[in-house]
This record gives C-alpha cells, sequence and structure tokens, in this order.
C-alpha cells in the first residue's frame, strides 16, 4: 500500500494546471492527504477515478487552509478536527482566531490503523503564533494521535511547518530562530519522538540535500535550498512494515513537493 502528503498550495490552481493527474499518475497512490487544499469539496471537478474523497475546508475563513483524503480503501470512520476533550483541554485559540476551525486535521480509520492528515499552522515571521504552536497545538495534536493509538497504529502525515534537525534545511545556521526553525517547534518533533512515533523518511536516509518545500523566491528549487518540513510519521509498531520513504522533488505545482511511504 502506497500513502502519499502533498501540501498542494491551493486545490484549485494545481487543477487548473493540470498537474494533478500526471502527479498521481506517476505517484499512483492508494490513500492521497492534502493540505492546504484552500477549496471546499464542489467548488472544483476532480476527476479520480476509483477515489473516495473526503474534505475538511476551513468554516473560520474561505479559501484557506483545508485538508482532503483521497483513497481507494473505503474507510471505517473519518473524523474532522479535534475531539472535544483535547479542544477543552488545550487552549487553541489565539489572536488569529480558532485553528481547529481552519479545516486543519483529518483523520481516516482502516483495519490496520488510522491515517492522520494535518496542516499545521505556521508560528509567522513574527513568530506571533509560537505561544500557540508550543502550549496549545503541538501537545493537542500528540495528544489526539496518542488517543487514537490507543485503539489502532497511528500514521501521521502532512505540512508540520517545522524543519526538525539542521540537516533537514539548506541553511541552519542563517535560520536559528526563524519560524520553522526555533528550538520550540523542533522540541515539538522530538516529543512525537519520544512519544513512539518514528521520522520514516530517515528510516532509509540520512544527511542534507533532501527538502520538501522552497521559497519561491532565488530560484531556491532549481538550487535546491529548501527545508524538509513535510512528514510521515508512524506508530513504532508499524515501522517493520514500511518498506520505503521517498521525497517527490521532481513533482511540480505547488511550492511544495509530494512525500510517500509504501507498506507491506
Amino acid at each position: 500500500m502506497k500513502l502519499v502528503s502533498w501540501n498542494v498550495n491551493g486545490i484549485r490552481a494545481v487543477v487548473r494546471k493540470n498537474l494533478l493527474a500526471p502527479a498521481l499518475e506517476t505517484l499512483k497512490p492508494d490513500i492521497l492527504c492534502l493540505q492546504e487544499t484552500k477549496a471546499e469539496k464542489g467548488q472544483i471537478e476532480i476527476d479520480l477515478p476509483g477515489y473516495e474523497e473526503y474534505w475538511h475546508s476551513s468554516a473560520r475563513k474561505k479559501g484557506y487552509s483545508g485538508t482532503a483524503i483521497f483513497t481507494k480503501h473505503e474507510p471505517q470512520s473519518v473524523l474532522f478536527g479535534f475531539p472535544e476533550d483535547v479542544r477543552q483541554k488545550f487552549r487553541l485559540t489565539d489572536s488569529y482566531g480558532d485553528p481547529d476551525a481552519e479545516g486543519r486535521v483529518i483523520a481516516a480509520e482502516f483495519k490496520d490503523f488510522f491515517v492522520v492528515n494535518v496542516y499545521t499552522p505556521n508560528a509567522k515571521p513574527d513568530l506571533s503564533r509560537l505561544p500557540l504552536r508550543e502550549k496549545g497545538w503541538d501537545p493537542a495534536f500528540l495528544t489526539y494521535c496518542k488517543a487514537l493509538e490507543r485503539k489502532k497504529p497511528v500514521i501521521f502525515c502532512g505540512d508540520l511547518n517545522v524543519a526538525h534537525t539542521p540537516e533537514d534545511l539548506a541553511n541552519p545556521k542563517a535560520n536559528e530562530g526563524d519560524h520553522g526553525f526555533t528550538k520550540e517547534e523542533r522540541a515539538g518533533i522530538d516529543r512525537v519522538i519520544d512519544a513512539g512515533f518514528v521520522d520514516t523518511f530517515r528510516m532509509f536516509t540520512k544527511g542534507n540535500g533532501h527538502y520538501s518545500w522552497w521559497s519561491n523566491f532565488g530560484n531556491a528549487r532549481a538550487r535546491n535550498v529548501g527545508w524538509r518540513i513535510d512528514y510521515f510519521f508512524v506508530s513504532s509498531t508499524l515501522k517493520k512494515r514500511v518498506k520505503h520513504a521517498r521525497i517527490h522533488p521532481d513533482i511540480l505545482g505547488s511550492d511544495h513537493c509530494p512525500v510517500s511511504i509504501e507498506l507491506v
């Protein structure tokens, strides 16, 4: 089984450019998780025969954020956003509003595991949303995944808006302390790993030069001056089933490229 995650930075633009169907023909995912869809189901016609589609769009702001799951395997259930007990435990609303109302988390339950698709809030260049990340969103998301894991193993993927280590971005010294590479955001990934989740890409590939997002400025993508901020994590009990974990920089259509895993 192959799972693909892709921040498309606007699904309508990718479809209009006729870049979605060719990407899927190349990648051939069984389960496709999209982030930053910036659309609602039905706003654009997407012809993907064989896939069921589930959308979680922003209720707070139209054309913003949003996640979706396209799957060839019918899920046993689909969950939208955080459950009420998680919402009550963590303060998720800040001056920007409620991130859980922005369609940032959607989960699908299958026979052997949950797939959780997430678009993590950006800390912002002035770090104005860093307190939300550190004290609210990151611990809430981990709590949610651990709660699901009590029922069955979890695969979670998406744009986590953080480079975990200096190997995960081209210029770590220059970006130290900037949004996406603060010690607080990186510690959030440390806690994910301490909780037993495995960064699948690093199971197979070490070192730098492997990125999933590039700035639109300075010819960054062509020069591979990028960041690895898109991930697949799995419960430790699924680690032996992960056959491959890859980044696909050759797939165009967004400032992010898809990432994938294959399970046996």
